[in-house]
């Protein structure tokens, strides 16, 4: 039902219709799905684009299983991680690999890891760019006291360094930036300038050679939050994908906005 739902949100926004479109009954099909969206709560913008993408790739990844059983007729072809792959998969799935080294026997092991959105550091409290949170989430880390690793040489826990690297870049990359932090026991919010660029954001230095070509993405949307950690709003900026114009969204008005307006304080899920 959600993916139906979805599928009818997404002809209603496109065909054009209407002057705004509301989400309603796509809402009211997740929420059975998840009943912590129930309507009138305050949730998280990120966990809700997890569950969102879950839910479609759960869905979609079953019909394209049918689909493959019906036109491999090879057995030996049909093999494998059948079903596993969907359109989200394809778009926004990369591969992180963690290096991580033992200080005292200076062994290495390497750790795959899948991300669909990478949740990025904000290193400072007044202002910062990109760059800086990712250099910041890719830095090398020191693993100590109650973060030591297991050393299979070793045979006992010890420190250990790990650094990670884009293995795979993904079609679509979704950067979560982590506005909160702990303030005597209680979490707070950051409300940091982040300035990010519109195009040419190079993912090279952060991944592995091999996987270097094609790593530059341009902006195509903003999730913003204003208001406080427990509370606030939503409002987004989009791209269209044909005129190239920007847009403003907010509840049911919608904006033409500059590429000047596009950089905004409160952003907070960046879509490459």
């Amino acid at each position: 039902q959600t993916v139906i739902a979805f599928g009818c949100l997404m002809s209603d926004m496109w065909l054009g219709e209407f002057d705004c479109v509301s989400p309603e009954v796509f809402h009211s099909a997740l929420e059975k799905r998840y009943p912590a969206f129930r309507k009138k709560s305050q949730q998280d913008a990120q966990e809700f684009l997890i569950c969102v993408l879950n839910e479609l790739h759960e869905a979609l990844k079953v019909r394209a299983q049918l689909l493959e059983r019906r036109c491999v007729t090879n057995a030996k072809a049909s093999r494998g991680s059948v079903g596993e792959t969907s359109i989200i998969t394809q778009l926004f799935e990369g591969q992180l690999s963690y290096e991580i080294t033992c200080l005292e026997c200076k062994s290495t092991t390497e750790r795959p890891e899948s991300f669909t959105v990478l949740s990025l550091p904000v290193p400072s409290k007044r202002a910062c760019s990109l760059e800086d949170c990712l250099k910041c989430f890719f830095q090398q880390d020191t693993l100590t006291w109650n973060n030591q690793i297991h050393c299979s040489w070793c045979g006992t826990k010890q420190d250990a360094v790990v650094k990670g690297t884009i293995t795979k870049a993904p079609q679509i990359i979704v950067f979560h930036l982590k506005r909160f932090e702990w303030r005597d026991k209680h979490k707070g919010k950051l409300s940091t300038t982040i300035r990010y660029p519109l195009s040419n954001l190079d993912l090279s230095p952060y991944a592995a050679p091999p996987f270097c070509r094609g790593a530059e993405y341009s902006l195509r949307a903003v999730v913003n939050h204003s208001g406080f950690l427990d509370d606030g709003h939503y409002t987004a900026l989009c791209e269209h994908s044909v005129t190239k114009n920007w847009y403003s969204f907010d509840d049911e008005q919608v904006t033409a906005i500059p590429n000047s307006s596009v950089q905004t304080n409160t952003a907070y899920l960046l879509f490459y």
